[in-house]
């Protein structure tokens, strides 16, 4: 006992964890109060995927579109639709981002069929994959580049 009449704590308190794991801060960027480019579909039927960027996600991409093509009632573009939708997640791979994103828009008989890279600073480069997609079916067909990264994108008559 000590001469206060108190004893000490053995072994000494410790303080309990913190409810909340200590985050680090986030990045500070230069596009403060920048709207972010985000792909956008309106006032029609619309689906989207994301996918890690690796070779089974190419597969995987054009399964998923052609069931959501036999859920809106498109059965008869089986192959192409596959095809095309191969080719742009394909593309949007080999511009070496971490995911791809893969979005799909019907409207007039018409289906649109984007994918896009998440990899931002790339070039507008990339034009040997269009004559690809026109060859695979596609009625019209573009690439653009965004903060977002690049949009690879074929539209199919259904």
């Amino acid at each position: 006992m000590a001469a206060t009449g108190h004893t000490p704590d053995y072994p000494p308190k410790t303080p309990p964890p913190p409810k909340r794991p200590v985050q680090p801060p986030r990045p500070e960027t230069d596009l403060v109060g920048v709207p972010r480019a985000r792909m956008q579909v309106r006032n029609r039927r619309a689906a989207n995927w994301t996918l890690e960027a690796a070779p089974w996600a190419v597969g995987k991409a054009g399964r998923a579109v052609v069931g959501r093509l036999h859920e809106w009632g498109y059965g008869q573009v089986d192959q192409t639709a596959t095809d095309l939708a191969e080719l742009l997640v394909r593309t949007a791979i080999a511009d070496g981002g971490r995911r791809v994103s893969v979005h799909l828009a019907d409207q007039n008989a018409q289906v649109l069929i984007v994918a896009l890279s998440h990899r931002s600073g790339l070039t507008a480069g990339g034009d040997e994959v269009l004559p690809e997609l026109a060859a695979l079916g596609a009625v019209s067909c573009g690439k653009d580049t965004s903060e977002d990264g690049r949009r690879v994108w074929a539209v199919l008559d259904l």
